[in-house]
């Protein structure tokens, strides 16, 4: 058993508790994806891999829907609106090539002392818990 200042209380039993639920919730998913393949494989055999179904057993409801999203390509898109002369429609996006930036850092072209202040380093907390096995 461990307090910390703010006597938060951590114990063996909510390790060993943690642990289990992760085991369990990743063959939840698991056996969750392996039956939504079926119910899609049964829709588009039944009415079709672009159609939204519904079946009913034994009081249970399964219900397909079909997500749509639009987004224009890129390309043609650009292609097009410069052909209408419609320029002020194609944004101009400034952003760093983080490739281009680092193999100029290897190469000698750039010190990356003159990029001090410009790199965002961001983190995040994740909790992973394992248990350890004496050898």
């Amino acid at each position: 058993m461990l307090k910390n200042n703010n006597d938060t209380l951590m114990t063996e039993e909510m390790l060993i508790n943690y642990y289990e639920l992760n085991k369990k919730k990743k063959e939840i998913e698991t056996e969750m994806n392996h039956l939504k393949r079926i119910f899609h494989e049964f829709f588009d055999n039944q009415i079709g891999t672009s159609d939204k179904g519904e079946i009913t057993l034994n009081g249970y409801k399964l219900q397909r829907q079909i997500r749509k999203t639009e987004k224009f390509d890129d390309e043609a898109t650009i292609n097009k609106l410069e052909e209408l002369k419609m320029n002020d429609l194609i944004q101009i996006i400034k952003k760093p090539d983080a490739l281009k930036i680092k193999s100029a850092i290897n190469l000698g072209f750039l010190d990356a002392k003159d990029l001090d202040g410009c790199i965002i380093t961001t983190s995040s907390p994740a909790i992973s818990v394992k248990p350890i096995v004496p050898r």
